[in-house]
């Protein structure tokens, strides 16, 4: 039997370590090698990850009956292997996959809407407000005067109840839908707001280091906000949140470690959180890049 020679032995043993830095990867995972992963990150669009998730191994991406998704009493994780988009009611040329509803006990609905060439919204069901935030592609949002604005990623629009308005796209888009039946107030009435997040001012967090902002005023005729939050990559919250508030959270950035309940999540971009009244809650930045997730919480009104 032949004996290989040390120089050989030594060959054999950097060439097995490098394979194995490559399935490690620069961050220390142990995980099959991505085409995602090995481009440039950079030269992608804002919240590329969001419909294009890296997280999951890709030798764990076709394993039947994986999942990270979880649902329980009072949160839900719901992963992107797990969205189920079919066409949206009173949408043309668009599927949605409803990942929040009431179904699971929340007052509110949360969605994401992928439009296609050429495709237009309806319109929510009367005595509903709705709130669109775009992840991916250019829509245009247009109301009963006849007025349009064009929506680019990182843009939202706020449309109260039973407001007139259509939204179209001629290329492909992502968006985010948040819908809920008004509060009405006495006196106290919405207006449509357009903007985009980096136009808002950043607000104080005492005792936080997260940056906030929030996309709708935080005034009285306001049931509901929107908050965007930017961690840094080792930064968490301060307070264990436990409160009479539901959230709904789409992290759009990064990746971290988020506590519901008794039980601890590996989370990524694209993935979504519901959150019960009084379900404990906390969250850790992890990785190399900032993590930022949209958060709708209600507001403004006796729980009573």
């Amino acid at each position: 039997m032949h004996n290989p020679s040390l120089p050989q032995l030594l060959l054999s043993f950097f060439t097995l370590l490098s394979a194995f830095d490559k399935v490690l990867g620069d961050g220390g995972f142990c995980s099959a090698p991505s085409v995602l992963d090995q481009a440039d990150a950079s030269s992608k669009p804002l919240y590329w990850k969001v419909t294009n998730p890296t997280l999951s191994p890709s030798h764990l991406q076709d394993l039947p009956g994986f999942t990270r998704s979880v649902y329980k009493r009072d949160h839900a994780l719901i992963t992107p292997e797990s969205h189920v988009f079919s066409p949206l009611p009173d949408w043309t040329n668009t599927l949605g996959a409803y990942l929040i509803t009431p179904a699971m006990g929340s007052h509110f609905v949360m969605y994401l809407a992928k439009m296609q060439e050429n495709s237009r919204s309806g319109l929510p069901p009367e005595g509903v407000e709705r709130l669109i935030f775009v992840i991916q592609g250019v829509v245009t949002l247009t109301n009963s005067s006849g007025i349009s604005n064009k929506l680019m990623v990182d843009s939202y629009a706020y449309l109260p109840p039973n407001f007139e308005h259509s939204l179209t796209s001629y290329g492909s888009a992502t968006l985010a839908v948040f819908e809920r039946r008004y509060a009405f107030l006495d006196n106290h009435f919405t207006e449509q707001i357009v903007g985009s997040t980096d136009k808002l001012p950043l607000l104080e967090t005492p005792g936080e280091v997260f940056e906030l902002r929030k996309l709708l005023p935080a005034s009285m005729p306001y049931d509901f906000n929107i908050h965007i939050m930017d961690f840094l990559p080792g930064e968490f919250l301060n307070v264990k949140e436990v409160h009479y508030n539901q959230h709904g959270l789409l992290l759009l950035e990064g990746q971290g470690i988020y506590r519901l309940g008794d039980s601890w999540y590996p989370v990524q971009a694209g993935d979504v959180i519901w959150m019960a009244p009084f379900v404990p809650q906390w969250y850790a930045a992890l990785g190399k890049t900032r993590s930022r997730y949209l958060l709708y919480k209600d507001v403004n009104r006796n729980p009573l």
